[in-house]
């Protein structure tokens, strides 16, 4: 038998056939499934722990450097353009600037400062609304963890001063912790850049209290008829109790519910040692007496009748806000309280001449056809839009009638209002692309017959047929506005991916992509629809070589010290088509007027060359007329607000408000061809690129 010394090692056992061990051998050890669990879960708590530290870390960077870093929400500059009143001008014949319109805003709202207000009104506000505002920096700890516990106790919200004045500045009042995170913030960083004394003041120059009051000037006049200086502490405690319900508990709404908050309010003063028990048990017995509703405020104050802009006053408000988001960066709030408040000069491109005489006809209806009414008892409404060649919107209307409210519904130039164009959409979707991409041209012979299909003719003429049969003209076809020859154009030869395209991009239609389709394309039945000023602003190509430009309504605008903020002028425009296709598209479109099998025959204006396309929905709800002469180019359209049958048969009514609106304006105008338009397009073009 061999001997081995104690550090020797034993020879390994051999393995068992099976795989076990021997008797000598050592077992192999196995984890319990516990320590298996566990192991699992605790890499998971790690991965989390790292997760959170990482995460954390960040949001705790992008915290501290917004906190200390550069005013989020910069006071000066809300305080300094609060009571800038901006203004719209125009230019008359002979340039000299006019005032067309002062914009207030819908908010009755003057900035008072600090000094003026009295300390009774300011404990009012501090006691009832946040009493340790003096303490925190912007945001009350203690508050907002007491309203995460328990919701629904009693008292103050969550909610300090300064974060109120975050959401009446930002107007972002969403329910969503996002919106409550960023609104900390903010409030944390203003509180690093500005004093208390600062947030207060704007505070109550911002907060609502109700009767479309903004900030205690106009509240103290408007309930009381007197300055804020003068407010008795029954009267600073009345405002202070407005503030939790603006809308429901003032004292014209609910004059119970506000004295029983006025109440609250002096408690919470008389507990800060604000005023004495005796004081508190005065005017806790007294209710305040408020001047009648719709009684004028204080003299130096006298209420202005409200202005009605027109439509086109309030297309370029619309035009100016979209440009501001679109420039600057704004939220839709921001741009509108820019307009409002910022002191801006606007100087709108309007003719006051065309505007006032276009306005006045369709106030009157005059010169409108016979319309019957419709299930309701309504006419069917009408809008246009009238443009020059190089973008210009001369002059619009939204509606029939006396315009008699703000903020009204544009007919001529809202989304909401997109209606069908029926054959009008044919020159831009399938003739003037086709005619650019060399596929046919005016003297082109195709084939007057439906496709076929699925197994059925399509489409139908307006006279019901499906076709002759037989080979005629593009041109013939366009004048006559048959369906067939360009159902044919585009299946066979254009594709409606080519055409789809043309109508966006070259003429911007902006057609969604269900109206991707031969019918859409052809016969004008989109999903999306179009405005007047969309249509008048692609048929301008016709008439100016080919040249798309962006519709502006202003030529700039400039903040109070002059200094520009938006530029419209000398903007360059886009070659939508070859000039020989509108030279093309030109020609067609004039034989359509002028021959007496055109859909637009008739409506030349005496003396002038006259192009046009009219357009007819299949349900025979949306009538329509583009077109114009080398002064101004339109979109007329004409329908039911509720899209109804006009039960008009082959008379097109927009064709007849053309022929009279176009025929006033004419009236007196020098002699003019379209090659002198393409000359001045030409011209200001070379300006514009300083050639």
């Amino acid at each position: 038998m061999a001997n081995y010394r104690k550090d020797d090692s034993a020879p390994k056992a051999a393995s068992s056939p099976k795989g076990g061990n021997t008797k000598t051998g050592k077992k192999k050890k196995k984890h319990p499934v516990a320590y298996t669990i566990f192991l699992f879960f605790f890499c998971i708590f790690v991965a989390g722990m790292l997760t959170v530290i990482i995460v954390g870390t960040s949001v705790l960077s992008y915290i501290d450097s917004n906190v200390n870093g550069n005013v989020l929400v910069d006071l000066d500059t809300y305080k300094n353009s609060q009571n800038q009143t901006s203004i719209m001008y125009a230019y008359d014949d002979d340039e000299n600037i006019i005032e067309l319109a002062r914009l207030h805003g819908e908010e009755n709202r003057i900035w008072v400062d600090y000094d003026e207000m009295p300390q009774n009104l300011l404990w009012a506000f501090v006691c009832l609304e946040d009493r340790r505002f003096y303490d925190h920096s912007g945001v009350d700890w203690i508050r907002t963890i007491g309203v995460l516990v328990k919701p629904s106790a009693k008292g103050q919200g969550g909610s300090t001063i300064t974060q109120q004045l975050i959401k009446n500045l930002t107007d972002d009042k969403d329910a969503t912790f996002n919106r409550k995170f960023h609104e900390i913030i903010r409030a944390l960083n203003l509180e690093m850049n500005y004093s208390k004394k600062d947030i207060l003041e704007a505070y109550l120059n911002t907060i609502p209290l109700g009767a479309g009051c903004y900030g205690v000037k106009t509240a103290a006049e408007t309930y009381f008829g007197k300055s804020v200086s003068e407010l008795t502490l029954l009267e600073c405690a009345t405002l202070a109790g407005i503030t939790q319900a603006p809308y429901s508990q003032n004292p014209y709404v609910n004059f119970e519910k506000c004295m029983d908050r006025k109440n609250t309010c002096l408690y919470w003063m008389k507990t800060e040692g604000k005023i004495s028990e005796e004081t508190y048990n005065k005017y806790k017995a007294m209710n305040v007496k408020v001047l009648a509703k719709g009684t004028a405020t204080a003299s130096e104050e006298k209420k202005e009748d409200i202005d009605i802009l027109s439509w086109y006053e309030e297309y370029v408000i619309d035009q100016v806000i979209a440009d501001l988001q679109k420039e600057y960066g704004y939220d839709y709030h921001e741009a509108w309280r820019k307009v409002y408040y910022g002191g801006l000069s606007i100087y709108a491109a309007v003719d006051l001449d065309v505007q006032n005489t276009l306005e006045s006809i369709y106030a009157k209806r005059s010169g409108f056809p016979y319309s019957r009414t419709d299930s309701k008892g309504k006419l069917p409404e009408s809008a246009m839009t009238i443009m020059d060649y190089q973008g210009r919107i001369v002059a619009l209307v939204g509606g029939t009638g006396e315009k008699n409210t703000n903020r009204a519904y544009n007919r001529a130039t809202d989304t909401r209002a997109k209606r069908q164009p029926g054959s009008s959409i044919k020159p831009l979707s399938v003739y003037a692309p086709a005619v650019d991409l060399g596929l046919v041209t005016a003297n082109s012979t195709i084939l007057e017959k439906a496709l076929t299909l699925n197994g059925k003719p399509w489409p139908r003429n307006f006279n019901g047929d499906h076709g002759s049969g037989s080979y005629i003209t593009v041109q013939n076809a366009l004048v006559r506005s048959l369906n067939t020859v360009p159902a044919r154009i585009l299946k066979e030869q254009l594709g409606v991916q080519a055409s789809f395209k043309y109508c966006n991009e070259n003429f911007h239609l902006n057609l969604s992509e269900g109206d991707k389709d031969l019918s859409p394309l052809v016969v004008g039945g989109t999903n999306t629809g179009c405005t007047t000023l969309e249509m008048a602003a692609a048929f301008a190509t016709f008439g100016n070589g080919g040249r798309y430009y962006e519709p502006y309504s202003y030529y700039k605008v400039t903040d109070r010290n002059g200094n520009i903020v938006l530029d419209r002028s000398n903007e360059l425009p886009q070659q939508s088509i070859k000039e020989s296709t509108a030279d093309s598209m030109l020609s067609m479109l004039t034989a359509a007027v002028t021959q007496s099998n055109g859909t637009a025959y008739g409506s030349k204006i005496s003396g002038f060359q006259t192009f046009a396309k009219t357009g007819t929905t299949s349900d025979n709800c949306d009538k329509w007329y583009c077109g114009g002469t080398p002064h101004y180019v339109c979109a007329v359209w004409y329908g039911y607000d509720l899209p109804s049958n006009l039960y008009t048969g082959a008379t097109n009514p927009s064709k007849t408000i053309f022929k009279y609106v176009f025929s006033k304006l004419h009236t007196g105008l020098s002699s003019k061809s379209f090659d002198d338009v393409k000359k001045s397009v030409d011209n200001a073009i070379n300006s514009a690129q300083g050639d």
